[in-house]
């Protein structure tokens, strides 16, 4: 056939037909176009089409997926017709198979409650609030339950009718006759697709769907010490589950990012930090101020720091997340060379050079000429 007809239009039923509905259709239809009945010419053809149709629609899965894609999802199996032969409906041994090794029409209720989607955002921290902890807001899009019916799905917040096809119970059983012998087998409900209701008065505030999209400014407590790329949960500010009370909301994920600080650089809990000096501070001690996360405090460099050395600031650093005690702060020292000088601090360089001497001295860690400095004065003391 140049092109295939709707499935639903070849077996002449509507698209909410039951199953029962479905399966005498078939019959009917089967036992019209049987090419041992009918001698028409295209008698063959129309019962393989016959076939073809009630293959994808006796299967639920198959059925919901043709219904949302049409033929493109039925699949490029599923022409042909039962290999078996006669008035017995569908393929009796996929649902044989099925039934033994935990095929669709094999499978039970899932016990456990329905459970809504998890939700991930982003929010952005300066380092500060990444050490002490902050309060943020992050702005959310999530499915709610309808806030009109209460998830009930029907109109003023009714409570559904029971499905008439599965009595309730969201699952159709049915007697499989096949070569073999009899097989009960069971699957969803295709009227109510396993749900027990059936929804015949929508709700106008979500038309039937239980859950309307809302956007939410979700409270965020960040507490103190997190670091970067961490992931903050918040169980239950996920979405809500579907099907109305008695479901699992899921959890809302945010995902830290940190920004660099201007001086300040973060290594588990210890924060880093670098301070230059001048090279008579080096080489005399100073007492100078240097930033801390906590604010500025005055440290006295001792004489003779060479550039690179550090010195450990107690406390100054992240605090642990498990309610430990802080980290510290490390302060590297660098001795910042001077890369122009007037004529009376040349002259002093020149006349400490002088008294230095100007031999280089190889030693196995060279300490150039800030360490030959130190070495003088220790050597004048």
């Amino acid at each position: 056939m140049a092109e295939k007809r709707d499935y639903y239009e070849v077996l002449d039923i509507s698209r909410s037909a039951t199953e029962v509905e479905l399966k005498s259709a078939y019959r009917k239809m089967a036992r019209k176009f049987h090419p041992d009945i009918n001698k028409d010419d295209h008698a063959e053809e129309r019962f393989k089409e016959v076939n073809e149709a009630y293959e994808v629609l006796s299967n639920v899965e198959r059925r919901a997926a043709y219904d949302r894609f049409g033929h493109a999802a039925a699949g490029a199996g599923a022409g042909g017709g039962d290999p078996f032969g006669g008035f017995g409906g569908g393929s009796p041994f996929s649902d044989i198979f099925d039934s033994f090794f935990g095929g669709s029409n094999g499978r039970q209720r899932a016990a456990a409650p329905p459970r809504g989607a998890d939700i991930q955002v982003g929010v952005s921290l300066s380092f500060e609030d990444a050490v002490f902890g902050a309060e943020k807001e992050v702005e959310v899009d999530r499915l709610e339950t309808c806030d009109v019916c209460h998830g009930t799905r029907m109109k003023d917040g009714k409570t559904p009718p029971t499905c008439g096809n599965c009595g309730g119970s969201g699952e159709v059983r049915r007697v499989q006759q096949t070569i073999l012998g009899q097989f009960m087998t069971s699957g969803p409900c295709s009227v109510c697709q396993g749900e027990g209701v059936t929804i015949t008065d929508p709700c106008d505030g979500c038309r039937g769907r239980g859950r309307r999209r809302q956007y939410r400014t979700i409270e965020v407590s960040v507490p103190a010490g997190v670091d970067d790329n961490a992931t903050l949960r918040l169980t239950g500010q996920g979405e809500d589950a579907p099907g109305g009370p008695g479901g699992v909301p899921g959890n809302l994920y945010v995902k830290i990012r940190v920004k660099p600080h201007k001086i300040f650089e973060r290594h588990g809990k210890g924060i880093h930090s670098q301070v230059g000096i001048n090279v008579a501070q080096a080489a005399l001690g100073d007492e100078c101020e240097i930033e801390t996360i906590d604010g500025p405090v005055m440290f006295r460099i001792p004489s003779g720091t060479q550039s690179g050395q550090q010195f450990r600031l107690r406390e100054k650093g992240v605090p642990d997340l498990r309610g430990g005690s802080r980290g510290d702060q490390i302060v590297t020292i660098q001795v910042v060379t001077p890369k122009k000088l007037s004529e009376d601090q040349r002259a002093l360089f020149e006349e400490l050079a002088s008294s230095l001497g100007s031999d280089i001295q190889q030693q196995p860690n060279s300490k150039g000429f800030f360490g030959r400095v130190k070495d003088a004065l220790g050597a004048k003391a």
